[in-house]
């Protein structure tokens, strides 16, 4: 599940729509993240990451509004650089890890902005708690690797405060960066 969950979730929604000439792709954990930042009492911010995610994803350059993502995250794999911080975000305090062990991100539909943006809109799975949420997506780009295969990338992010997902504790907004490259399949 390294770097593979939550990016399952945002690439498994744009995959959840077949169509004849959509491209399906895994996601490339090694080129591929979720981070996080939030306010530490108004003096500075902690920044994070999750390293165990997965995903798939469906996209096709000519309709992009018929691609299909799903992203799941092992939210036991949060790491802010500083274990007994970790180890205080495992708990009940923030993301009880035991009892909701996964995130899950699953697109439900795509507007198209331009040629390199889409407006994807998503149910997000945290803490028990589902929500529908709308983010912002670029294309980073496309193209044959020096392997022979394609890849493609794109980035995207979102917030959110902690209340709308019921922690226990509540530090006000978490703002999520999503860089995500597929490689087809």
């Amino acid at each position: 599940m390294k770097k593979i969950h939550l990016l399952t979730a945002l690439v498994a929604s744009f995959a959840s729509f077949s169509f004849a000439n959509a491209a399906s792709y895994n996601i490339d954990p090694a080129h591929s993240s979720i981070e996080f930042k939030v306010s530490h009492f108004g003096f500075s911010y902690v920044i994070g990451r999750f390293d165990d995610f997965e995903g798939t994803f469906s996209y096709d350059s000519a309709a992009p509004e018929k691609s299909e993502v799903m992203v799941t995250i092992d939210t036991k794999s949060i790491n802010s650089n500083h274990s007994a911080r970790d180890k205080h975000l495992k708990s009940d305090d923030f993301l009880m890890t035991g009892k909701y062990p996964l995130s899950t991100f699953k697109a439900t539909g795509f507007k198209v902005v331009d040629e390199e943006n889409i407006v994807m809109s998503a149910d997000f799975t945290l803490h028990g708690v589902t929500k529908s949420i709308e983010i912002d997506v670029a294309k980073i780009g496309e193209c044959k690797d020096p392997w022979g295969g394609h890849r493609v990338g794109f980035e995207g992010s979102f917030s959110f405060t902690m209340d709308e997902f019921a922690f226990n504790q509540n530090f006000g907004e978490v703002m999520i960066a999503i860089t995500v490259e597929g490689i087809k399949q």
